[in-house]
């Protein structure tokens, strides 16, 4: 049976080698600051929407205290 092995070289990569990891890392870097920005800004919103909504339940509850207050 032939089974497909790996070897990994270890050492020095070679000045390509070097610059595809660099490449490939800054792409990784600006894909996990993507996703972390899209996080950030569906928080944010998601804390202004329930911020607007408590805001209104809160003034609709005053509004109705001070009618029955009359």
């Amino acid at each position: 049976m032939a089974e497909h092995q790996t070897f990994e070289r270890r050492g020095a990569m070679t000045p390509a080698e070097q610059e595809a990891r660099k490449v490939f890392r800054a792409v990784e870097t600006e894909k996990a600051m993507t996703d972390y920005e899209k996080a950030q800004n569906a928080f944010h919103e998601n804390r202004e929407r329930l911020k607007a909504e408590r805001l209104a339940r809160e003034a609709k509850a005053a509004a109705h205290s001070s009618e029955k207050g009359r």
